[in-house]
């Protein structure tokens, strides 16, 4: 990017600040899929800075000027929003009776969620762009560049649409809705389109929102109207940015640079969109997992595909908490700091929390304990960890919270317990009895090493068979935490005490 800076310096358009830019798209309400390209720019943001010095500015876009194509199956007030199909949404009725649009109460609550975050950006609407002139110039170059935009366009185009593109798109002066017409005359020296609205000749200027561009045309003139520098965009749009970019050097301009990233997929695999409401919100993630956690998810492997659903949070939560423990280590120097997603997460300034317990041995917690509130599992975790307390460890206090609320709604419905086979029950009992004669001890190796003992002893072959029974009897899962890291946390008699329980059937029925 700093060769665009000195490309805009040779070319007459000097600027001393790099622009990068994120686009949404009201038509439905925002999605963790928005939260993530804000935060991915973001964080290319403040690398660029700190390596660079350079000033930056970040613009979060909302294209709120676009017609409403279809009404989204997730909001209230259908039949209402159904009438105003092809209206810009800023004209829509708000379908939520809390904005003046339904433009208006998307932009907001995109807003909302993004200063909850604490994100530094400027919020423009395309719908104030348009009308208050800003975009007045660049519409004219458009204008100015008329056939070159089309002949980009058409050959993407099937026949029918290309019988009729034009890029731009009037706003009908009698009812306000964005026009899908043909243009039939178009004049420069006038800034000014025709075409034929219930067979009356109509001419408006393409100017102070009368018209708006369709949107690989918008994007483009966007990026030479604001000075964009960099945005990225998902897989999906690759060829979209291809086009625009070609379309921007038509009207003479520096396309900015960017990056593609994969999208979201839900539970069945597929991918999450606005519309449909399927994924998840931010809102939901952060019923059960901390903001770090969220960030961390969409830090990780942007170019790969990844499943987006509530059972993908733990392990978000741990990936944190071990990424925080590496960074504060003694084991990295200040060039794998800069490497690492902790850095990039916090802007270079993590905080100073600590973890003595992953929220994986939290939830295993709940289980075993069947605790139900703050002060019960504080009891283990001041036993383990006597330094530990909620007011010095306000990280670790909220992990607790979410730990309660997230094995309520997700583990405890699904757990089946099992009975034990006669080895499992022999080796159980051998276990139990070491336990036993433990107690006291919370160092987690010390009692990992006895529980690999007696799995060894009872000639479990692969071992992890060995700890897939322990979870299975005890815990009615799969699979858990290191076990003996959840037997020092719970307490080698407790524990014990636990493998008696389930050996007498009382968690056979699912209890």
């Amino acid at each position: 990017m700093l060769a665009r800076v000195e490309k805009r310096a040779a070319s007459g358009k000097p600027k001393d600040y790099v622009l990068f830019e994120t686009g949404y798209g009201p038509s439905g309400l925002p999605h963790i899929g928005t939260f993530g390209e804000v935060a991915r720019t973001t964080w290319v943001r403040r690398a660029f800075e700190a390596m660079s010095g350079v000033k930056t500015r970040l613009i979060s876009f909302s294209d709120d000027m676009d017609g409403l194509r279809k009404v989204p199956g997730n909001v209230p007030n259908q039949d209402m929003l159904t009438a105003h199909l092809g209206q810009p949404l800023t004209a829509v009725p708000d379908p939520f009776g809390t904005h003046e649009s339904y433009g208006a109460h998307n932009n907001a609550r995109l807003r909302a969620f993004l200063d909850r975050f604490g994100f530094d950006y400027e919020f423009l609407s395309s719908t104030e762009c348009y009308k208050s002139g800003r975009f007045d110039a660049a519409l004219l170059n458009v204008l100015a560049n008329y056939e070159k935009v089309r002949d980009i366009v058409l050959p993407t185009l099937g026949p029918e649409r290309r019988a009729t593109y034009s890029p731009f798109l009037p706003l009908s002066p009698r009812t306000g809705a964005v026009l899908q017409v043909p243009i039939l005359e178009w004049h420069k020296e006038r800034g000014t389109i025709v075409y034929d609205e219930d067979g009356k000749k109509t001419e408006v200027p393409v100017t102070g929102g009368h018209c708006k561009l369709q949107w690989k045309a918008d994007w483009a003139m966007r990026w030479e109207a604001l000075g964009v520098d960099y945005e990225m965009a998902g897989k999906d749009l690759i060829s979209s940015v291809e086009l625009a970019s070609k379309i921007q050097r038509s009207l003479g301009g520096l396309p900015p640079d960017g990056f593609n990233y994969e999208l979201f997929l839900d539970e069945n695999g597929e991918r999450i969109s606005k519309s449909r409401g399927n994924g998840l919100t931010v809102d939901e993630w952060l019923t059960y997992g901390p903001e770090e956690s969220i960030a961390l998810f969409m830090y990780q492997k942007p170019r790969a595909a990844k499943r987006l659903y509530f059972d993908v949070i733990p392990k978000a939560v741990d990936d944190y908490i071990d990424l925080l423990k590496q960074y504060r280590s003694n084991e990295m120097d200040e060039a794998q700091r800069l490497e690492s997603p902790i850095w990039h997460l916090h802007h270079g300034h993590p905080p100073a929390e600590t973890y003595p317990v992953s929220f994986a041995l939290l939830l295993n917690l709940v289980s075993a304990s069947n605790a139900g509130d703050r002060d019960v599992l504080w009891g283990f975790i001041r036993a383990y960890a006597p330094e530990a307390n909620a007011k010095d460890n306000p990280g670790l206090d909220r992990l607790v919270g979410y730990a309660l609320k997230y094995y309520d709604d997700f583990v405890k419905p699904q757990k089946r317990y099992r009975a034990a086979t006669e080895k499992e029950r022999a080796a159980l009992e051998d276990l139990a009895m070491a336990l036993d004669g433990m107690a006291g001890e919370r160092n987690a190796e010390t009692v990992q090493n006895a529980v690999y003992a007696v799995g060894k002893k009872y000639d479990f072959e692969p071992l992890r068979d060995w700890f897939k029974a322990l979870y299975e009897v005890l815990f009615g899962q799969t699979q858990g935490p290191r076990f003996g890291s959840f037997a020092a946390l719970f307490g080698c008699a407790e524990t014990a005490s636990l493998i008696g329980r389930a050996l007498a059937g009382e968690f056979t029925d699912n209890t």
